[in-house]
């Protein structure tokens, strides 16, 4: 019987244990499911992060774009004021076929030779007409790239633009487009492939060895670090000043701009200080698109953003304040026109180096980037170049200043802040310095060469410049029919005036003068010129003691 019951109780506890581990198996089982279910929520979870991530960053690129975008309209308005009222629907005219034609033709040809697939380290030759982007490219929750190429289009404006400011005031229109349409297709892209894509200067992608691993100049190692370009110093704003630099000797100076017997600089001042002022404001608010922008993300980088707004701002702050003195040195005055100026100078000077660099850095860089306008802008009326906007000046001899403040006030600690992929000390040593005077070099000679051919082939073709008779009366009355600030008597005055004066005019000569023709106002010049019979007659009065810049002044 003690044995029975033994048993029995054995048996009992046996039941009891096999329930417990029945029990203890469900409770894992919905555990595992609990974790199942957790780990699935948190990979979603990740999942929508990372899609929210990607969205933000494709949205900043976007609207940092348009901010670029934005500065065409800043240029427009530097421009029509800077240059003589008788040309500012010409000059906006064009800056619209720059942003438009820019747009056709990077899509067409430019951002395939900028990023496609490397020939040498020299040219890209993939993603024509931008066929490698389209819907569902990038996988889910990724970017397709479209962003990048509205990005870069903005920037490829930008170039173009700069030299409509250089060629003011005498270059024919259907000229200018075809230099425009160049710029766009090849002369831009193919420095951009160098700098930004997987050209030999990169420091992104410069020509991979055989493993795929990225070789920049000098060490082709990670010893190195390529050009450092961060926002366009160089790629931008220094093509299309070297290319505007060229396109003005080509031409050749204005009417009137230098003494034929003495030699003298005759003053041109803008003829609207005002839309002087609207544009280099609106491009000064733009350019925090074009440097800000170029991190290319939002996400994990918005440090570094703020960091380049920083800098952005104390280098065309100290710009502004040291040309603002050294103009009334040089002057005798407190010059509008060199003081925002200098803002673009300091503008230019911190693009590149914007993201590494430190703030008293980017002080001294302002500072030393208006010396550099304001000495370029005197060397050039010096030598007899004329450029209207000092487009060569402002863009050209400070956007080869910025790259070499590159090497000059880099450090590793802010290269590697600034996610360049190579960690070394390139910057300590020296060697960022020289890479970049080899990156400007290539640039500047690239760039004079390209666009000299262009400007001087147009030259001797299809011609680059208006006759003299309608540079005289303008070029909106000679190539758009109308003027943009004269009333309605000037209006006919000059439309009565300009098909014999400006196109034609030794049938302008067969018209007999008025009978009694329009008297000058005391201590006011008279322009030695016949208007039709019948024509109003409009005199333009012109300040006592002041050059005559052609017909209807400045």
């Amino acid at each position: 019987r003690q044995k029975t019951t033994a048993m029995a109780t054995t048996a009992a506890q046996l039941l009891a244990l096999e329930a417990s581990k029945v029990a203890m198996e469900a409770k894992m089982a919905t555990l595992e499911e609990t974790v199942t279910g957790l780990t699935e929520a948190l990979a979603e979870e990740t999942g929508a992060r990372e899609g929210l991530s990607g969205d933000a960053d494709m949205g900043w690129i976007v609207i940092c774009g348009a901010l670029v975008f934005f500065m065409q309209i800043g240029f427009g308005m530097l421009e029509a004021g800077a240059i003589s009222r008788k040309n500012v629907q010409n000059i906006l005219f064009k800056n619209f076929l720059d942003a438009s034609g820019a747009a056709i033709c990077f899509w067409l040809l430019g951002y395939g030779f900028a990023y496609g697939d490397t020939v040498g380290g020299f040219i890209g030759n993939s993603n024509f007409g931008i066929r490698d982007i389209y819907n569902g490219n990038g996988g889910e929750g990724a970017s397709d790239g479209w962003e990048g190429w509205f990005f870069q289009w903005a920037f490829t404006g930008a170039a173009a633009t700069i030299v409509a400011g250089s060629v003011a005031e005498r270059c024919k229109i259907e000229a200018y487009f075809v230099y425009s349409m160049f710029i766009s297709t090849f002369i831009y892209p193919v420095v951009v492939h160098w700098v930004w894509g997987s050209g030999y200067l990169s420091a992104w992608g410069a020509v991979p060895d055989e493993d795929g691993n990225a070789r920049p100049i000098f060490n082709y190692n990670d010893s190195s670090n390529g050009v450092i370009d961060f926002a366009g110093s160089g790629v931008v704003h220094m093509v299309g000043g070297v290319s505007g630099m060229m396109g003005a000797i080509a031409l050749g100076p204005r009417k009137g701009r230098f003494d034929s017997v003495t030699g003298t600089t005759n003053a041109m001042p803008a003829h609207n200080q005002a839309l002087c002022a609207l544009g280099t404001g609106i491009l000064w608010f733009g350019w925090y698109g074009f440097n800000c922008g170029s991190t290319l993300a939002i996400a994990g980088a918005g440090n570094l953003a703020a960091k380049v707004a920083a800098n952005t701002t104390i280098s065309a702050a100290a710009a502004v304040i040291t040309g603002t003195f050294v103009s009334k040195f040089t002057e005798g005055h407190w010059d509008l026109s060199l003081a925002m100026n200098s803002i673009l100078a300091g503008l230019v000077g911190i693009t590149a180096p914007c993201s590494v660099v430190d703030p008293w850095h980017a002080f001294l860089i302002g500072i030393s980037s208006a010396i550099v306008y304001i000495g370029a802008h005197y060397l050039l009326l010096k030598v007899k170049i004329d450029d209207p906007l000092d487009a060569a000046a402002v863009h050209g001899a400070t956007g080869a200043w910025g790259l070499l403040c590159v090497g000059i006030f880099c450090t590793d600690a802010n290269v590697q802040y600034a996610a360049y992929p190579n960690v070394n000390d390139a910057c300590g040593r020296g060697e960022q310095f020289g890479v970049q005077v080899v990156g400007m070099l290539a640039i500047c000679t690239w760039t004079a060469a390209t666009a000299g051919i262009v400007f001087f082939g147009i030259k001797y073709t299809m011609g680059l410049r208006v006759s003299d008779e309608a540079e005289a009366v303008g070029m909106d009355i000679s190539e758009h029919g109308g003027d943009g600030f004269a009333d309605v008597d000037e209006i006919k005055a000059r439309a009565a005036a300009m098909p014999q004066r400006a196109l034609a005019p030794a049938a302008y000569d067969s018209y007999s003068a008025p009978q009694q023709p329009p008297q000058a106002q005391p201590n006011q010049q008279q322009p030695n010129m016949n208007y039709p019979q019948g024509a109003p007659q409009y005199a333009p009065v012109y300040p006592p003691g002041q050059p005559m810049y052609g017909y209807g002044g400045r």
